[in-house]
């Protein structure tokens, strides 16, 4: 697959309002919000709260510089983002489910169209990186 798809301004402007709100999200869950989001940790998953906050934390970081400034491999960086987003549904889910408030999330009508935003934050990932482009190219071409 192409590393490197040429992407709009538009695309781009979009890419990196994404890329540094991962980065501040992960730099969030290392200092000032660790607590809170140790308490969105779903309770069936066999790891420890913080741990997973630590590690989801500088993965976010890690998604986010490496789509703001590792052009050659801004596609693979979008797929995945795209995935990590899918990988952290299931607890988005579960704070739904559950109840539990964070920030702005303070109610059940909150978390539901949180719920609902997922899929455009996976849909941003892939649009704005040229990942679709990518694929679509790829599909093409094969």
């Amino acid at each position: 697959m192409r590393n490197y798809i040429k992407t709009s301004t538009t695309q781009n402007i979009f890419r990196i309002l994404l890329a540094l709100f991962m980065v501040f999200a992960g730099f969030s869950h290392l200092t000032f919000n660790r607590v809170e989001f140790q308490a969105q940790v779903p309770e069936w998953l066999p790891m420890s709260k913080d741990l997973v906050v630590i590690l989801s934390g500088i993965v976010e970081m890690i998604l986010g510089l490496g789509l703001l400034f590792w052009k050659n491999q801004r596609v693979n960086f979008g797929w995945a983002l795209a995935i990590f987003y899918v990988l952290i549904f299931p607890g988005n889910i579960s704070q739904y489910v559950e109840g539990k408030d964070f920030a702005s999330l303070d109610s059940d009508t909150a978390r539901l169209i949180r719920l609902f935003f997922q899929p455009v934050l996976i849909a941003w990932a892939l649009w704005s990186s040229g990942a679709w482009k990518a694929w679509r190219i790829r599909k093409t071409n094969t």
